[in-house]
C-alpha cells in the first residue's frame, strides 16, 4: 500500500470529519487519477476569488465509489471573513430538480403512476389547458395532454415567465412562488395560465419540476419534504439537505452574492424563493439546501444504479431510463427525466462522455456524473446571475485532465 503523504492525511481527517456520511477517501492514483495534476484546480478557481469575482468554492471528485479530491477556496460569508468548509450548506436551486425527479420514479417504481399518465389525473387544476399561439396575442385549446414524461423533460409547455412577453406577466402577477403559499395554491395558479406550447412539441426550461412536486405530495399523501426525507435523505444519510435551515445549523449556510456592474460582489437580497432568511418555498425545482457531501451520496446512489450502502432508491432500469436522452436539444445534448445528457462524443479531453448527465443551479453550482468513467464532479459556490461562462468549464477540463489512463496507472 503507498504511503500517505501528511498532505493526503491532512486531507482525509478533514474530509472524514465533515463527510461522516460521505463516502471513503482514496489516495487519487489508486483510482485512477493524477494527484499532481489535481494540484491546478485551486489556481484556476482561486483566481476567480482574488479578483473579487466569486466569494469562494468547495470542490469534489468521486471516482470509483471513493472521493479522490476535495478542496475548499474562499469565504462562504465575505463580511464576517467565514471561510468555506466541507460541511458549509449551499443553497442549490435548480440542482434540486434532479432530486425531485428521483421521487417521481421512486413512485414510478411503486407502481402508483405512469409515465404517460395525464397530469391532470392527479391534478385537476391542468384539465382544458390553453396554449398561447407564438406570437403570445391568442390562445387555444391544447390538443394535447401533459402528461408526467412531459413535466420531467420540460415538454410541458410551462415556463419560468422570463423577458417581456405577455406570459411573463401573467407569472409575475400571480406570484406563483408567494412566501408562505403551498404547493396546490402553486399549481391552481398554473393551471389558469396558458402554455408556450403543446405539450411535447418543444423543450421549455419551467417550473415543470415544481408541478412534480405537488404530484409527489397528491400521490403520496404526505408533504412533499416529508416524503422526500422518508424516501430519499433518510435512507441515504443526507443529513443536511431541506428545505429550510434549522437553527442550529445557520452558522454553516453561506451567504448569497450577486455580481457588480464593476466587477465585485454584493450581497443577494430577496433571495429567490426565500420565505425568509433560512426557509425556501417548497420548490421541487429548486427550493432545497444541502451540503456537497449530501449531494455526493445523492449521485454515487445514482453512478451506482439506483443502490448506495445496501439501501435501494431505484431500480437500475429506472435509473438507466432517467438517464436515456429523451428529448433532443442542441447540437450534442439532449434532456433526460430530470438531467441533460451529453448524446455526441467530443475528442477533446476536457469533455464528459456519452451518457454523462448533469445540472446547475441559479447559484452556480453544478454537478454532472458520468458513467463511463465512474466519476462525479460537484463544485458548490453562491453566485446568482454568475457572468463567468468559463468557470464550469475551467473546473471539468481540469477534472477530466487529472485522469490517468490504464496504461499511466
Amino acid at each position: 500500500m503507498k504511503r500517505l503523504t501528511c498532505l493526503f492525511l491532512l486531507l482525509f481527517w478533514t474530509t472524514a470529519l465533515a463527510f461522516g456520511q460521505g463516502l471513503p477517501i482514496a489516495e487519487p492514483e489508486d483510482v485512477g487519477v493524477s494527484t499532481e495534476r489535481l494540484k491546478e484546480i485551486a489556481p484556476a478557481l482561486q483566481e476567480y476569488v482574488d479578483k473579487g469575482q466569486t466569494p469562494g468554492f468547495l470542490t469534489v471528485i468521486a471516482r470509483k465509489g471513493k472521493i479522490a479530491h476535495f478542496e475548499t477556496i474562499g469565504m462562504r460569508d465575505v463580511e464576517n471573513k467565514k471561510p468555506v468548509e466541507a460541511g458549509t450548506i449551499f443553497r442549490i436551486y435548480s440542482m434540486s430538480k434532479p432530486i425531485t425527479s428521483v421521487a417521481v420514479m421512486v413512485l414510478y417504481d411503486e407502481g402508483r403512476l405512469k409515465l404517460d399518465d395525464p397530469v391532470e389525473m392527479y391534478i385537476p387544476a391542468f384539465k382544458d389547458m390553453k396554449v398561447f399561439n407564438k406570437e403570445q396575442t391568442e390562445t387555444h385549446d391544447a390538443k394535447n395532454k401533459m402528461t408526467v414524461q412531459h413535466l420531467l423533460t420540460h415538454t410541458s409547455g410551462l415556463t419560468y415567465g422570463w423577458g417581456g412577453k405577455p406570459i411573463a406577466k401573467l407569472y409575475g402577477e400571480l406570484k406563483i412562488f408567494k412566501p408562505g403559499s403551498g404547493l396546490a395554491e402553486m399549481a391552481e395558479k398554473l393551471g389558469d395560465i396558458p402554455l408556450v406550447h403543446e405539450p411535447g412539441a418543444g423543450w421549455t426550461y419551467g417550473v415543470s419540476t415544481d408541478v412534480l412536486g405537488y404530484l409527489v405530495e397528491v400521490i403520496s399523501e404526505m408533504p412533499f419534504e416529508t416524503f422526500l426525507q422518508t424516501k430519499i435523505f433518510k435512507p441515504l444519510g443526507m443529513v443536511d439537505t431541506a428545505f429550510s435551515v434549522p437553527k442550529e445549523k445557520v452558522d454553516r449556510f453561506a451567504a448569497l452574492y450577486r455580481p457588480t456592474e464593476e466587477g465585485g460582489l454584493k450581497l443577494a437580497r430577496n433571495a429567490p424563493l426565500a420565505n425568509d432568511d433560512v426557509s425556501f418555498f417548497p420548490s421541487g425545482g429548486g427550493g432545497l439546501v444541502s451540503t456537497a457531501a449530501d449531494y455526493l451520496r445523492f449521485c454515487q446512489m445514482l453512478l451506482n444504479g439506483g443502490e448506495l450502502d445496501g439501501v435501494r432508491i431505484l431500480k437500475s432500469e429506472t435509473v438507466e431510463l432517467m438517464r436515456y436522452p429523451h428529448h433532443q436539444y442542441g447540437k450534442d445534448g439532449a434532456f433526460g427525466l430530470g438531467f441533460h445528457v451529453v448524446t455526441q462524443k467530443d475528442g477533446d479531453k476536457g469533455k464528459r462522455s456519452t451518457g454523462a448527465y448533469s445540472w446547475g443551479g441559479a447559484a452556480a453550482t453544478t454537478f454532472w456524473i458520468d458513467p463511463e468513467k465512474e466519476l462525479i464532479g460537484i463544485l458548490m459556490t453562491q453566485l446568482l446571475n454568475n457572468p463567468y461562462s468559463s468557470l464550469h468549464g475551467d473546473f471539468r477540463k481540469l477534472v477530466y485532465q487529472a485522469l490517468l489512463d490504464d496504461a499511466e496507472q
